[in-house]
This record gives C-alpha cells, structure tokens and sequence, in this order.
C-alpha cells in the first residue's frame, strides 16, 4: 500500500503540493470517484488512478517498450544525440526510469524502459540466459556455415570469446541472430568474424516477449506483469522463431530493415 500523493508525485514528476492542489480541484480519481485526501492509501497494483484526465501506470514500478528509432542512444541524457528518454509517454515522469540494455545508435527496435533495477539485471545477466532476437540485413548472402559456428562460440578479432548462439537464415538477404549475451556491437563483430557485414540490425524480441509489428518507429507502450513474466519466462527458441518470422515482412515495412 502506498499514499495516493506520493504515488502520483513519483509517476508524474507533480510536487507534493502540486498534488494537494489537484486533489482539491478533484482532478484525481480513484476507481472512478474523486479523492482529495493525499494520506489515503492505495494499493498500485489493482487500483486505477486518474490524474488530469490520464491514467497513471499501475503497480510498483514503470515498465515501457519502445521500438527505438535510428540515430537514438540508449541512455538517460547526452549533449549532442537524442536518447530514449525523450520517447516516454506525455505526462510520464522520467525519475527513476533507465533503458534496461543498450542498442547501438545505429540499431533499432526493442528497449525496455524501466525503473526496476532487479528485473534489469535479471534480463542482463548471461547467467540467467535471458535470450535476445535480432533480425539483421547483411551485405553478403547468407551461409549455412554460420550455424555451427555461432553455435561453437565464436571468437572475435581481438580475442573476445561469445558464448554460444543461433543463428538462421530468414530471408534472402537476412538473418535472424539470438544472443545470451551484450557485448559491443556483438552481433554486427561476429557476423565480421565469419565473412559477412550487418547493414541494419532490428531487435525483434526480449525472452519471450515480441516486439509487437504494428508499432512504429519511435513508438512507446505500457508493459503489464504478464509481459514482464513473459520476458524473463522460457520459451522454444523454435516456436518464438516462428512467431518472429510470421511478423517478417511487418517489420520491413514499418521499421529500418
């Protein structure tokens, strides 16, 4: 249970005071009726708050999938590019909030934006094989070769050692790539190592969790716990392929590839 002025304070960036002064107008509602008690306690997880007409993200923590744009960081500021921050839902407070993973500048797709820092090292741990999908473009037509070799671990031109991955062909010119792992700009170093060349690199899936067709380019969602489970839940590599391969064509015509 949580008091209602704090949980709207931390999910709105509103002062306290800011948050007195809404609940006096009766611009937050709780299940539906207006409050304007502040010290009432409310449990996130099954109550629906409404502040100024939007409602606030449920439950303890804030949990957002973007399908990252080009030419966007994965971190909270910089000076000089755009970072993923700036795609959060309007009227969302950015306190807190961190893109779980990095995805190179010049990759798209799939990043979670969340405050929860335990499920963040969950999700990038290698030791919890928490696995990533990457459909990526390559320069030269694909090579049965590259199964077993992926699946050996390969070895990059400074020595780095991978730990084993898949890889399959998934279309004429295209490749889809799972990782255990995060090293820099892995996928794009080790596609170098056998011969090839990453023109584009789209990340598709998180887990279990699929980045939906339909969303854009620069697009942001609310994550609810079932699709947090889902990404830290295993599934069939094969049956998640096969979910990923069915959207093919979705994610060419919506996104970078």
């Amino acid at each position: 249970m949580e008091r209602l002025d704090k949980h709207v304070s931390n999910r709105t960036g509103y002062t306290r005071s800011d948050v007195k002064q809404l609940l006096k107008k009766g611009s937050i509602r709780v299940d539906g009726r207006p409050e304007t008690d502040g010290s009432r306690k409310i449990d996130p997880d099954t109550q629906e708050i409404i502040c100024e007409g939007k409602r606030l993200p449920m439950g303890e923590h804030f949990y957002y999938l973007l399908n990252k744009p080009m030419g966007v960081i994965c971190a909270t500021e910089d000076k000089t590019h755009r970072t993923v921050m700036e795609f959060l839902p309007k009227g969302v407070s950015a306190k807190g909030i961190f893109p779980a993973g990095r995805l190179d500048a010049d990759s798209t797709g799939m990043v979670l934006l969340t405050d929860d820092g335990v499920l963040a090292h969950r999700m990038l741990s290698p030791k919890h094989h928490v696995p990533k999908y990457y459909l990526v473009r390559l320069a030269r037509p694909y090579e049965e070769r590259y199964a077993q070799q992926f699946a050996e671990g390969l070895k990059l031109s400074d020595g780095t050692a991978c730990l084993p991955a898949e890889i399959r062909k998934a279309d004429a010119g295209y490749a889809l790539v799972c990782l255990h792992e995060g090293k820099y700009h892995q996928v794009r170093r080790m596609l170098a190592a056998v011969g090839n060349h990453v023109e584009a690199l789209h990340r598709v899936a998180i887990g279990g969790l699929v980045l939906p067709p339909g969303l854009e380019s620069g697009s942001c969602l609310e994550l609810f716990h079932k699709d947090v489970e889902r990404m830290l839940k295993y599934v069939p590599t094969e049956g998640l392929c096969e979910q990923i391969m069915k959207n093919f064509s979705s994610y060419l015509i919506n996104d970078c590839l």
